[in-house]
């Protein structure tokens, strides 16, 4: 087991990094390897690594890799891409050392890249270069977006062999305590380094489910947070592994069992002011503005939930009975529609969205909900009254007579909805949106053609 403690090693997380800086660093603390991380189109995290004689040239943005063999990126006639850096998003290893005589191969560092072509423009299937593409546009209308998602995982066993199961370790639930949360000390040793890269844990806790935490830090800047999502998977893997256990954000990986979401607040903000509060106004505070982002988000979401809920197995979670909502709707306190705003109000003013799942690429997930908002807020888009029943128990007629729609049942359905969203479509760029639907219908149809243990258990000798 991997026990981290605080180094003298990390700079403050406040610390503004610049070319020359960063080398100094490394220097001073025995860096060793640089790690030049990035995402394809799923979100899966990405790297190439370089020794102590290239870093100038990693820093310089001049570290070339082959963009062919990434899911979503180039053909292989034009393979050729390059890495260039985010200084800001510098920092050290939690895990001071590297390989297995660590003492003698050093410290590794990383740092988060974008996506560029061999010609030196932006590449525009860059995951985050479409993030920033979205939150320049809501620059331009003078707001800037916060985002703080929760991103809930599970815990399970591994075999001898360190083959991941769906055995859970403990048997807790709800904000349960040991000795039946048997998951404290691995989420102790999560929040100790994620602390060591700068964030900042608000809490940790047990989920509903057997096996299933959350660990939530501050919100930020949407680029930043999407950024710190990353390395948060990253870390909890990481941290999982190290304690013998295998750490996944698979949607719903146990049938009879609530799967993890990544509900996500959001807030717009213009000069340091949050535009989603207005004192006195109807609704509790709650501004135009972000009535109408609202009504954005709401219009949208049939189409935004392919990217936010990405996966076959995201549909699964979406389902009536486990806490997960299934209906476009929204309210002030009620936790069972789509949209929730919590009590909170002045510069803490934000909406809750509820169905986004931890299987999304977060810069994707987070461009398309902002695309969203911001029409809206540009066609003054009116959401319908917020609801205060318990949208999981009316029937279908309350539904239809409250005119409250649903969310597409499977992959297949939303990405339907998805190619007819001309704004969701845009905010994804005609590249990203092309090869997220090639891989989503790919995904879709091997799911549909294959023959499931359920089948096999239900029909062979029935029938």
């Amino acid at each position: 087991m991997t026990t981290l403690e605080k180094t003298p090693s990390m700079a403050s997380p406040n610390t503004t990094w610049t070319r020359d800086s960063i080398l100094e660093h490394m220097t001073t603390n025995d860096v060793r390897f640089l790690r030049l991380q990035f995402t394809d189109i799923l979100g899966t995290n990405k790297n190439v690594e370089v020794p102590a004689s290239q870093f100038e040239k990693a820093l310089d943005g001049e570290i070339m890799f082959d963009g062919s063999s990434v899911e979503g990126f180039t053909r292989i006639e034009e393979s050729d891409m390059l890495l260039k850096p985010n200084y800001e998003s510098y920092s050290i290893d939690p895990w001071d050392t590297c390989g297995v005589h660590s003492d003698n191969h050093g410290k590794v560092a990383f740092i988060i890249c974008d996506v560029y072509n061999s010609d030196n423009s932006a590449f525009a299937g860059c995951p985050r270069g479409i993030l920033r593409k979205v939150t320049g546009w809501a620059a331009e209308m003078g707001y800037a977006m916060n985002a703080g998602p929760e991103a809930e995982f599970f815990l399970f066993n591994t075999t001898e062999d360190g083959a991941a199961t769906t055995e859970t370790h403990d048997s807790a639930g709800y904000f349960d305590l040991a000795p039946i949360d048997l998951g404290e000390e691995c989420r102790r040793e999560i929040t100790i380094a994620l602390e060591k890269l700068g964030f900042e844990i608000e809490a940790s806790h047990h989920e509903v489910a057997p096996g299933q935490h959350e660990i939530d830090f501050k919100y930020d800047e949407a680029l930043l947070t999407a950024d710190r999502l990353t390395n948060f998977k990253f870390v909890v893997r990481r941290v999982a592994r190290d304690m013998g256990l295998h750490a996944t954000f698979m949607p719903k990986p146990i049938f009879g069992q609530n799967g993890s979401g990544m509900h996500v607040h959001q807030s717009l903000f213009q000069d340091g002011n949050n535009v989603f509060y207005k004192e006195g106004a109807e609704h509790d505070g709650i501004s135009d503005l972000m009535r109408w982002y609202i009504g954005g988000l709401l219009k949208h979401a049939r189409a935004l939930v392919a990217v936010t809920n990405p996966t076959v197995n995201s549909f699964k979670r979406l389902v009536p009975g486990y806490e997960a909502p299934t209906h476009l709707a929204w309210s002030m306190k009620n936790r069972s529609p789509l949209i929730r705003i919590p009590d909170r109000r002045g510069i803490g003013t934000r909406l809750e969205l509820r169905m986004p799942d931890p299987s999304c690429n977060p810069y994707l997930a987070f461009a398309v909900m902002l695309a969203a908002g911001l029409d809206g807020i540009k066609n003054k888009i009116e959401p319908p009254e917020p609801v205060t029943g318990n949208v999981y128990s009316m029937s279908n007629r309350e539904r239809s007579r409250l005119k409250i729609k649903s969310l597409p049942g499977d992959l297949g359905e939303a990405l339907d909805a998805l190619e007819k969203d001309d704004v969701i479509k845009d905010a994804l760029g005609e590249h990203a949106y092309g090869q997220f639907i090639t891989a989503k219908r790919a995904e879709w149809q091997e799911y549909i053609a294959n023959v499931h243990q359920w089948e096999l258990d239900r029909y062979l000798t029935s029938m």
